[in-house]
């Protein structure tokens, strides 16, 4: 499986810190990142939470998979590394 989340279905107004404090209890996070338009800078609706240990993480995937936040349904799945393009 892995230790990072994809955390889809975001509000605009999420950003890095809410996100983790959404995600704590359910164990230690090394990174929690909202990503953002390159252009705006506004959020894209999506993130990633890295958690310390797998164990925290499918915890989490569990717990949080259909969850609200800010008044949003979230999609949590494990994240797919992106392979490298040569």
């Amino acid at each position: 499986m892995g230790k990072k989340l994809f955390v889809g279905g975001l509000a605009w107004a999420t950003n890095d810190e809410s996100l983790m404090k959404a995600f704590e209890e359910h164990g230690t996070i090394e990174e929690a990142k909202v990503i953002s338009d390159r252009d705006t800078g506004r959020s894209r609706g999506f993130g990633f939470v890295t958690f310390e240990t797998e164990e925290n993480a499918i915890a989490a995937q569990k717990a949080m998979d259909g969850q609200e936040m800010d008044g949003r349904q979230l999609r949590v799945d494990f994240a797919n590394d992106k392979q490298k393009r040569n």
